[in-house]
């Protein structure tokens, strides 16, 4: 037996979640048994422990949690063996398939990745969805020709997983980076993960009826969309590129072609969900080599399966800073 943070529905069609102890009997079916150690908080994780799934469970009882890392337990497939260090990010785990808010999973050998020399579970976690998406992005703006020498980096909702993440990379990688908030209180934070400018949200929340105003920006991670991204798309460098990670801005996009006719701008769709093997390889190869650990260790908030049902309704509210790790034996 084991315990599960476990999710289901009332009478009212409305979900609640309790710890309850489970048998391995009660896992979905999968190649390998992870004994889990840690999970995270993602943006997603609060949708799914909404009351209403937030449109991504469909079927209860479940177990949440996008991402997870620990040891194989067993295994069905050759690849790993009991005792590997395995971390697993996206692949609809945690929404479609039980995922890591449990002390065990049971999951497909395909969605797993060996944990890379030099990173600990815990430090995997603090890294998570969040940081594999950050490592993504940076790397779709390298392949199109960013670098240092360049000029700033944009970073929108920097004080949130994403943007944590990704400022510290970038900074790290040498970049000059503005980092984008709406909580003046983080400024200092931002500042501590490398940020050499902070950008008030305000300054970049309005639109505006130019399609394009003074070339501002190198590149740019965008979490924000909606009608920041509008913006920024007529602030880029003539080549600049700009990652799109999130939409907590709103999902549309109101804007023209402009940008992209006269000065040759890029919008990078970044997906962390599908990633195909090779590429998450090379992701959290660069994590572990750039992403500085003690920057990493000053954005991390720990927590149990019991803190996360407010968590999930923090993170949804934007009341998150940085990022969380899950002790699900704790």
């Amino acid at each position: 037996m084991f315990k599960a943070l476990i999710l289901d529905q009332n009478d009212d069609g409305l979900a609640s979640a309790e710890i309850r102890e489970i048998g391995e009997d009660q896992l979905p079916e999968g190649e390998v048994t992870v004994a889990v150690e840690y999970s995270t908080v993602n943006y997603k994780d609060g949708l799914c422990l909404s009351p209403k799934g937030g449109g991504l469970v469909r079927n209860y009882p479940h177990v949440a949690g996008i991402d997870l890392a620990g040891t194989v337990e067993a295994s069905d497939d050759d690849r790993y063996v009991p005792g590997d260090k395995v971390v697993l990010t996206g692949w609809r785990v945690g929404e479609a398939h039980w995922g890591g808010y449990a002390q065990k999973a049971r999951v497909k050998a395909d969605w797993l990745v060996p944990l890379p020399k030099g990173l600990a579970p815990r430090q995997a976690m603090a890294v998570g969805t969040a940081g594999f998406t950050a490592m993504l992005a940076v790397m779709a703006l390298e392949d199109h020709g960013l670098t240092p020498d360049k000029g700033e980096v944009l970073v929108t909702g920097a004080a949130g997983g994403v943007g944590s993440v990704a400022t510290a990379l970038l900074a790290h990688l040498g970049y000059e980076v503005a980092g984008v908030t709406g909580r003046p209180e983080t400024a200092e934070y931002l500042k501590g993960l490398g940020a050499t400018r902070i950008v008030p949200r305000e300054e970049l929340n309005e639109t505006v009826k130019r399609p394009l105003e003074s070339e501002t920006w190198a590149g740019c991670v965008d979490a924000v969309g909606g009608d920041m991204l509008a913006r920024v798309l007529g602030q880029m460098k003539y080549g600049g590129s700009v990652a799109a990670v999130g939409l907590a801005g709103g999902a549309g996009l109101s804007t023209t072609v402009v940008p992209f006719l006269l000065r040759g701008v890029n919008l990078l769709g970044i997906d962390s969900v599908m990633q195909p093997y090779e590429n998450r390889l090379r992701a959290w190869g660069r994590i572990s080599r750039d992403l500085p650990m003690e920057k990493l260790d000053a954005m991390v908030q720990t927590a149990t399966l019991s803190d996360l049902p407010a968590l999930g309704a923090d993170i949804l509210k934007g009341q998150v800073k940085g990022r969380i790790v899950v002790d699900v034996n704790a």
